[in-house]
């Protein structure tokens, strides 16, 4: 029994796993559903809240510092088929896909946190502990209730009609780490490069983090003349992220950081000459006094946000049809279940029951409700509307989330939190509720209603992970609950820690671009400042146009509020996984060298993060060896491109030295 199931990975996925199914054809998923496999054990509920714990403080480090928050799904399972490989644990097929389940409540549940909470620092308001871990743990728990009527649609019914990328990638490295513990192996590698790489920047310094055009003397020139200039982030784990991404993607991206930057603020800079007043909302200088990041911060990044917030509505109005199919999916399965239909249910079709999942919706109502009327605004009416606020908002784009990690792996939590921050500041100010208190009211409804939205769209991806390979469902459910207090704990404690040590303003703060962001929108709103809604509405219409010539608008709008140094190396990771990827006439030579390139930057994202947070404690123990003079010389950052240089070329070099798979 138990060799049958070795013999069906090894065998890899089946053929019709990512193609849309023929009429009367089934999918038979890797581990057979009419057999009993190990999944829930000791041991993989521990490994799965470790991988929590480890990647929860990595992942937040890591976004804090360049507002990318990596999929952490792909690094814990190569981890997962590592230890089990290490332990000759046999079968483990099944417990691999739990620790990976649990695991991945982490970068969901950072990317809610820190994309919101960040901007009480930002504003000077005091967060305190229980606030970040109860709303982190809220909109955990609501994001995994509303999605999960959602299951059978994204992952069943739409079999082959949507790519998964992150799923497939994560698949693919389960199945094929079955056969062995050689990418483990691979990733232990990258993962000691990119960590030692980036740990030398942040502790040591040796070599400057960002390079800019300003140490070339015509690169100043044209900075001071015409406000252009292009940096890039020298980092191993922003070129891994890029290299995952992949070209398409990470070009849109640049493409927004690029119009902002080469197009827009040249523009303007164009009429500088003859202006001799302050224009735009919370500008305090001419435009011929500033720098072009003074321009970026004023001008671009709030038609970014404006970008950001109309794909969001567009994402909603594109998925009405599928939250009404899910619904009565919802209905027909509770008033169809009785009379013991249970029994006939597939472990690989069953999922927790509606009873338990419309009382658990009730309860963390309930729950909410309690949080809002006596941990944040001590007014019923305005508990009240909070809660409605997030409800009806965390309901409508769930859909939203799951439908862009089904289409392109990448979650547009960003632009629908912001979009759910102005509506939150417009009925609380409209209801009295303003000032400093209004302003962490709307913080927080956003940051529950954010965890909420990225753990809808993260744990979509567990679940077509387990349904290609014969998982149950309502185990992934019932254990995805425990991961989500973990992580939430743990984020709470990191963004507290990196707040202290570093801080969200000033000079070598973190940039938490996303945080920012949300600290821009609300000021103006809850302190009766003019906003620049004039620019938001630009950036609005930028998306509408966008969307009608097919490019994705999100991505687009995310690189307009996003810093350039940080949207540059995305490109080179994304060219180089194209040149990786194409090279070769073999289809499957070509596919093997993504696959390791896949992994080596796995290890760069996840070696650089993990030393970033050991970076962070070391200096708030007071252990810090940069000398700022050198760091931030010319010849530092000329250095620290060369550096830049030879990891790309080690990456692109060990990527092109993987061979196919003899046993097909």
């Amino acid at each position: 029994m138990s060799q049958n199931s070795e013999q069906q990975v090894i065998k890899g996925i089946p053929d019709n796993a990512y193609r849309e199914l023929a009429p009367g054809e089934v999918y038979e998923p890797l581990m057979s559903p009419l057999k009993i496999v190990p999944e829930v054990s000791t041991y993989s509920v521990t490994w799965g809240l470790i991988m929590a714990v480890i990647f929860s403080a990595a992942a937040a480090y890591l976004g804090l510092k360049i507002g990318q928050v990596f999929e952490a799904a792909i690094p814990i399972a190569i981890i997962a088929i590592g230890l089990s490989s290490v332990t000759k644990r046999k079968n483990a097929l099944g417990e691999n896909v739990m620790i990976q389940s649990i695991g991945a409540s982490s970068g969901v549940i950072v990317a809610g946190a820190i994309f919101t909470l960040p901007a009480l620092y930002i504003l000077n308001l005091e967060a305190q502990f229980y606030q970040v871990f109860i709303s982190s743990l809220l909109g955990g728990v609501l994001g995994i209730l509303f999605l999960i009527p959602f299951r059978k649609y994204f992952v069943a019914d739409m079999h082959g009609k949507y790519p998964f990328p992150e799923a497939t990638a994560t698949t693919e490295v389960l199945v094929s780490g079955a056969k062995g513990g050689s990418q483990a192996k691979l990733l232990l590698i990258s993962g000691l490069i990119g960590g030692l790489y980036d740990f030398i920047i942040a502790t040591f310094g040796w070599w400057s983090e960002v390079f800019s055009t300003r140490v070339i003397p015509f690169g100043a020139h044209l900075a001071d003349k015409a406000k252009m200039v292009f940096k890039i982030n020298v980092g191993a784990a922003i070129v891994g992220l890029g290299y995952i991404v992949g070209l398409k993607y990470a070009a849109i991206i640049c493409a927004g950081s690029f119009v902002g930057w080469f197009v827009f603020i040249p523009f303007l800079n164009y009429f500088a000459e003859g202006m001799t007043v302050a224009v735009g909302t919370n500008a305090l200088d001419v435009i011929g006094n500033m720098s072009a990041e003074q321009m970026f911060d004023l001008y671009i990044r709030p038609i970014g946000i404006g970008g950001i917030a109309m794909a969001g509505v567009i994402g909603v109005i594109k998925s009405w049809k599928i939250i009404k199919q899910a619904i009565g999916l919802a209905v027909t399965e509770t008033v169809g279940r009785k009379g013991g239909a249970d029994k006939e249910v597939l472990r690989t079709q069953r999922d927790l029951p509606m009873k338990i999942i419309g009382f658990g919706i009730l309860a963390t109502t309930i729950l909410i409700f309690i949080f809002f009327q006596f941990g944040v605004v001590h007014n019923l009416t305005h508990a009240l509307i909070g809660l409605a606020i997030v409800m009806v908002i965390a309901f409508l784009f769930t859909t939203v989330a799951a439908n862009a990690i089904a289409i392109v792996g990448t979650n547009p939590v960003s632009g629908m939190t912001l979009m759910t921050l102005i509506i939150a500041s417009l009925i609380l100010s409209a209801s009295g509720l303003s000032g400093e208190t209004g302003m962490v009211a709307a913080l927080i409804i956003g940051g529950v209603v954010c965890t909420a939205l990225s753990m809808a769209g993260g744990f979509i991806t567990d679940l077509k992970i387990g349904y290609w390979l014969g998982s149950s469902p309502y185990k992934q459910q019932s254990w995805k609950f425990l991961g989500t207090i973990v992580s939430a704990a743990t984020v709470g404690g990191v963004i507290i820690l990196l707040n202290k040590t570093y801080g969200f303003t000033g000079e070598g703060a973190l940039v938490a671009p996303q945080a920012n962001a949300m600290a821009a929108v609300i000021e103006p709103m809850m302190s009766g400042q003019p906003a620049p809604w004039l620019l938001y509405g630009a950036g609005a219409m930028l998306s509408l146009i966008l969307t009608m010539i097919n490019v994705p608008a999100l991505a687009f709008a995310l690189g307009m509020f996003i810093p350039l140094q940080l949207n540059t190396p995305l490109l080179i990771g994304g060219i180089i996984a194209h040149i990786v990827s194409t090279r070769s006439k073999d289809a499957k030579l070509n596919q093997s060298r993504r696959e390791r390139g896949t992994l080596i930057a796995s290890g760069f994202i996840a070696g650089g993060a993990l030393m970033g947070v050991i970076s962070a404690i070391l200096k708030f123990g007071g252990i810090n060896f940069v000398n700022k003079a050198w760091f931030e010389s010319n010849s530092a950052q000329i250095l620290g491109l060369g550096m830049f240089l030879l990891l790309c070329a080690y990456l692109i070099w060990d990527s092109l030295r993987a061979k196919p798979e003899k046993e097909e």
